[in-house]
């Protein structure tokens, strides 16, 4: 079968691209290289392997592409509240036009799984399933949401919410909560927290991969319907995430200070159950993950952070 990967060079797509082509699908990934980034370059040792480059607001391309392939998971987005509050224009069309285009050329026997965020849900007392209501505080957080619903009301495509993203990735992003902390744990020695008792869910960027591939699997199953996918046992707080942390570097010193707010506010414990009802079980720890982070950043500390990051 033929996968389509839009955004297929970031974070996430250049660590998922190579769990399909071992499974022996045919992988297309479509990218601008906005961040010109070299994180594909090991796959093209795969015959299997196909990479396009271009932008998904090029629609005659875009068409061409979703029209010619039996999955599609359109990854390529703009991330995060200050880089969509700089371009508004630009996240509209990429977070929710794209995801538009795609459902209305969509075939109903091709399949769509999309990812969506956490984020959405904003804070809140109850434990979070599926059935909570969203509250986006932004711009990325919204046009989520919109995409989301729009796949949802057009009956035919996955929706998965995914907690906060870890581990190493060919293209690494130190930004990301859990890579952030490790990397300043390791290069500062200490750690300054502001609102350390806010809560929420984590998963590595490898159970990311596995996920979809397991959507594949049970697509008819799981077809129109939204799934959480985080770590049942890590909805930390902020100092239960820097205390675990302190584990693998017992010198980190943990300071709070609150010098600022997160303008989300998120807060919140989430619940895995009705994805972990289908057999789903997750492979990487958030032990495992900290450990690959601080090996691995022994290979990326004298590079400019500036090639790790999407802010």
């Amino acid at each position: 079968m033929k996968v389509l990967i839009t955004g297929g060079a970031g974070y996430l797509g250049s660590t998922m691209a190579e769990y399909f082509l071992r499974k022996q699908y045919e992988v297309t990934v479509l990218d601008n290289l906005m961040y010109k980034q070299l994180s594909l370059l090991h796959l093209f040792k795969h015959e299997k392997f196909k990479f396009v480059q271009g932008d998904v607001r090029n629609t005659e391309l875009l068409k061409e592409l979703v029209t010619t392939h039996d999955i599609v998971i359109p990854l390529a987005a703009i991330v995060g509240m200050p880089a969509c509050k700089s371009n508004p224009e630009l996240t509209v069309d990429v977070n929710y036009k794209q995801i538009k285009n795609i459902v209305d050329w969509l075939s109903n026997d091709q399949k769509l799984i999309i990812p969506n965020t956490n984020s959405q849900y904003g804070s809140s007392d109850s434990i979070i399933t599926e059935d909570s209501p969203f509250k986006p505080l932004s711009l990325y957080a919204q046009t989520k949401c919109d995409a989301e619903q729009y796949v949802l009301d057009k009956s035919n495509g996955i929706v998965l919410r995914l907690a906060t993203v870890f581990g190493v990735s060919p293209r690494m992003r130190q930004d990301l909560l859990v890579n952030d902390f490790v990397y300043k744990s390791v290069t500062d020695g200490y750690l300054v927290l502001f609102e350390a008792n806010f809560k929420r869910n984590y998963i590595h960027v490898q159970d990311i991969a596995q996920t979809f591939l397991f959507m594949v699997s049970n697509y008819n199953i799981c077809n129109h319907n939204v799934y959480n996918v985080g770590l049942s046992d890590a909805n930390l707080s902020k100092l239960e995430l820097a205390n675990k942390i302190k584990e693998h570097v017992p010198s980190l010193v943990i300071k709070q200070d609150e010098f600022k707010e997160d303008f989300d506010k998120r807060n919140y414990i989430v619940s895995n159950q009705k994805l972990e009802n289908l057999g789903w079980r997750p492979s990487f720890s958030l032990d495992y993950g900290i450990q690959q982070l601080i090996s691995a950043y022994q290979m990326t500390i004298n590079h400019n952070n500036r090639n790790f990051t999407n802010l």
